[in-house]
């Protein structure tokens, strides 16, 4: 008796300390990263040879029944087993001209606890012998490998969901050439995601879920938008104005549907203090997790467009007005065939592309000017004591031009990084622009260019250009801090995208995140708005005067 007491000890030993016991989440983190991996560095998967989304649902189930760290290793051992043979021809040679950036790489979870030795070994033999295409990045460059596969994915079924889950998280771990300065790590993401992905109810609860995973990527550039269908909230109703958040109030700043606005009295001035009950600072809180924004600036931007959207047309909506509370009950409309922008198309027709100030100053609205209009814009401004370019737009391409005129000489303004496609999640330093030529004529007097939260992309780019020139100074308030090309991923039920290269000063300062940052900083004001006053423009005026 005592024998069969002792033999079942040693067997239950066995079986709790010999095996680790492993979760559904870390199975799938690690699924995740082996199977994208594979997508990019195995010759064969990376050749497009296999139909490698199906693989992974056929393989999901196996992987859902491992119960310990070694079935699980085994079973992807046994994956790349069945995939051949990969043909040893390491070292693979570099050209002495590339020189990698190489802040976004790290391949060092080939040693995961979880994988066994003989698992790690095969994955460090893939990646030295890894797939070689003749692919370069462009705009045109497919991350997703046959894009089209995620079209029409059932996302009612879990199997798809982790498969879109999968196939998007490994385009940003590869192709995204700021994963390094995200707020989190893009591997601890994944993990707090995994679960909302496998227990999500509806395809309309996935697709929230992937706008809170895209939002972990702290870029401006993203937007994860929500195509109308059957199961997503039907009333969209709006607020008929926009406007800028200011000391953690919202503040009208621009009427959008000019006739819905008069009925209710609305007016650029007006604070808004709090929504069906929610202050505003509530609002700004409880959306963190739902928008991708490069820093805080940007966020007050953009989450504005939320905090003014609602799934009902009855919203109460209190106001401060003359140091006095009031709250209204209001109908919003989904005004956008009706009454979008009646008000806003009568004030773009009365804008001058440029114009003379008071006092030999020359103004130029970058949001309204065109290449054709530049040289009518040269010849009016060209003996001015100073130029305002206002950038707190996005401008149309026109910064060769200008610049032209601008600069006494060539320069450039900005390199890049780009994705190194025979080296996944690798980057290399990229030759920038230039911007300028030799222009013994060029404008001599004082460059200003006005700058906020809504410079994003285009208009930081051009800034970093017009900084070049001799006499620049930028005024205005923090930029969007996301400079670079929007990659466009459309699938069946949403469309997002993100930022494809990286873009850096010439002697590699970081531009994301940071945004272009001003030489004398203001800001907006409540008081300045009710006022109808541009407070960044006078302090630009100011500056022209005195220097100071």
């Amino acid at each position: 008796m005592q024998k069969i007491t002792l033999t079942l000890l040693v067997l239950f030993s066995q079986i709790s300390f010999g095996y680790t016991k492993i979760t559904e989440t870390e199975k799938l983190v690690s699924t995740c990263k082996v199977w994208g991996f594979l997508k990019y560095y195995h010759p064969k998967v990376a050749g497009g040879e296999l139909n490698w989304d199906n693989q992974l649902l056929e393989k999901l189930p196996k992987i859902e029944r491992a119960q310990t760290k070694e079935e699980f290793s085994l079973i992807l051992e046994n994956w790349i087993d069945e995939l051949g043979s990969v043909k040893e021809i390491a070292p693979i040679a570099i050209t002495k001209e590339i020189e990698f950036f190489d802040k976004n790489f790290d391949l060092s979870w080939f040693n995961n606890k979880l994988f066994s030795k003989k698992l790690s070994k095969k994955l460090k033999f893939i990646e030295e012998n890894r797939f070689q295409g003749n692919e370069e990045f462009g705009p045109d460059f497919d991350a997703l490998k046959k894009i089209k596969n995620y079209y029409n994915l059932d996302y009612n079924n879990k199997g798809s969901r982790i498969l879109m889950l999968f196939a998007y998280w490994n385009v940003i771990e590869y192709y995204f050439p700021y994963k390094y300065v995200m707020d989190q790590k893009w591997d601890q993401s994944l993990k707090q995601i995994l679960p909302l992905v496998t227990e999500a109810e509806s395809d309309y609860n996935f697709y929230v879920v992937m706008r809170k995973l895209s939002a972990k990527l702290n870029d401006s550039h993203v937007e994860l938008m929500i195509y109308p269908f059957i199961s997503a909230p039907k009333t969209i109703a709006y607020f008929p104005a926009t406007g800028k958040i200011i000391d953690e109030k919202l503040v009208v700043t621009e009427i959008l549907g000019d006739s819905l606005a008069e009925a209710d009295h609305i007016k650029p001035g007006d604070v808004i203090t709090k929504i069906n009950d929610k202050t505003v600072k509530q609002l700004i809180s409880e959306n963190r997790d739902l928008i991708s924004a490069s820093n805080e600036s940007a966020y007050l931007d953009k989450v504005v467009k939320r905090i003014l959207v609602s799934n009902s047309e009855n919203v109460t909506v209190e106001f401060l007005k003359n140091g006095k509370y009031q709250t209204k009950s209001m109908i919003w409309y989904d005004y956008h065939d009706s009454h979008r922008n009646e008000f806003k198309k009568g004030a773009i027709k009365k804008k001058e592309k440029f114009k003379l100030l008071e006092n030999n100053i020359g103004y130029v609205d970058m949001e309204i000017i065109k290449v054709k209009h530049i040289p009518d814009m040269i010849e009016a401004l060209k003996s001015t004591k100073a130029i305002v370019f206002d950038l707190r737009n996005y401008p149309n391409e026109t910064y060769a031009e200008i610049a032209n005129f601008l600069n006494s000489k060539e320069k450039k303004f900005a390199i890049y990084t780009y994705p190194y496609p025979n080296y996944p999640g690798r980057y290399t330093w990229e030759e920038g622009t230039n911007c300028g030529t030799e222009n013994k004529n060029n404008y001599k007097g004082k460059v200003i260019v006005l700058l906020n939260e809504e410079s994003m992309s285009q208009a930081e780019w051009t800034a970093m250009c017009f900084q070049t020139a001799d006499n620049t100074t930028i005024i205005g308030s923090q930029t969007a801090g996301t400079d670079g090309n929007a990659m466009e991923l459309d699938f069946k039920g949403f469309h997002t995208r993100y930022t494809g290269i990286g873009v850096y000063y010439p002697d590699r300062r970081e531009t994301q995140r940071i945004g272009i940052v001003p030489d004398i900083e203001v800001k907006p004001t409540i008081k300045g708005i009710q006022e109808g006053r541009d407070e960044v423009l006078e302090r630009a005026l100011v500056f022209i005067e005195t220097g100071k």
